[in-house]
């Protein structure tokens, strides 16, 4: 099909190339082949004559861009969260929003529990430790931590990655306990060996806790000062879903003053700045945004995104649509 007779999208950063090879076989692509986002005013520039885009988290597409772009009819986001769009502007201007579930959760488990047991065993101290020529002999007590067999796993939050995790656990003979705004059915809490608590117990009973929810009003500052005083001094913290989910600053106060013993951090507050308390201290192993960072992952999810913008403007249902109630009347 000539290039003129194809809908026009936009790729607003870098995406592995199997997508974009998929997307120029089908759409006409204006592909923006950096790692560095537009400015606001550039984004709005280069999407006023596309239908649909292919964007990242660091896209931020509320109401008043969305409104500014009446040709808009579909955003791919290359990411499970979406809270860089207005889902209720999106939906009321009937623009279709997308994202890249299921496709991540076993690699972003396995970085939570990467994170969880890096931090309970001191695996980056350990390794500034032996670089900075300080390892000298073998000793009773050098760099001892924490176990995470047998012990306790506090789960907020219970989607799928969160159950990937718990299946991890299983296999460290852990005592899982989960809070959520519903329970699980009673045949995934079999499954798994759950048991569900409130948010209150699992604070003070768990010796790991693990965040697995996504971005709402009432989920940020989820994990407080209030939170984390109700929390073992012995505790860890692992966080793999939205740093704004956590009171940063109260964290750092946490783990400077030995309220808790460590916190294992993929995401934050501010992306990409980090609270200056964190940066300082030895019982925080600090990871940029990479749970879901494999390769094979990380191709997936771009392909996905090509999928479902391509999907839209062909007039078939995305594979992954966030605003469902949008299908068929969009």
């Amino acid at each position: 099909m000539p290039n003129s007779m194809k809908p026009k999208i936009l790729v607003t950063k870098h995406l592995y190339p199997e997508a974009i090879d998929f997307l120029r076989e089908r759409v006409e692509v204006e592909y923006h082949d950096s790692d560095e986002g537009y400015p606001p005013d550039e984004l709005l520039d280069h999407l006023r004559d596309k239908l649909g885009v292919v964007s990242q988290l660091t896209d931020k597409f509320p109401a008043a861009v969305m409104g500014a772009l009446p040709n808009l009819k579909v955003i791919s986001n290359v990411a499970v969260g979406f809270d860089n769009i207005d889902i209720p502007a999106a939906t009321a201007r009937k623009i279709l929003v997308t994202n890249t579930p299921e496709v991540l959760t076993d690699t972003t488990a396995d970085f939570a529990f990467t994170l969880l047991l890096a931090t309970a065993r001191r695996v980056v101290e350990g390794d500034a430790y032996l670089r900075s020529g300080q390892w000298r002999q073998w000793r009773i007590d050098l760099l001892c931590g924490y176990d995470a067999h047998h012990r306790t796993l506090g789960l907020v939050g219970l989607g799928r990655i969160g159950q990937a995790v718990a299946r991890r656990a299983r296999g460290f003979s852990m005592r899982i306990l989960y809070y959520d705004a519903i329970s699980a059915p009673s045949h995934v809490e079999r499954e798994l060996g759950l048991e569900f608590v409130s948010l209150d117990t699992l604070l003070a009973e768990s010796d790991f806790v693990s965040l697995h929810v996504p971005l709402l009003p009432e989920t940020r500052h989820l994990i407080g000062a209030e939170q984390l005083a109700r929390m073992k001094k012995t505790a860890i913290l692992v966080n793999t879903s939205r740093g704004p989910v956590v009171d940063e600053a109260a964290l750092a106060a946490a783990l400077a003053s030995g309220q808790i013993a460590g916190a294992g951090l993929d995401v934050y507050e501010r992306e990409p700045e980090v609270d200056p308390g964190l940066l300082g201290l030895h019982n925080a192993v600090l990871a940029p945004h990479i749970a879901s960072a494999s390769i094979d992952t990380r191709t997936k999810m771009c392909l996905m995104a090509a999928e479902n913008v391509v999907s839209a403007l062909e007039g078939r249902r995305p594979p992954n649509l966030v605003n469902a109630e949008l299908w068929p009347q969009a």
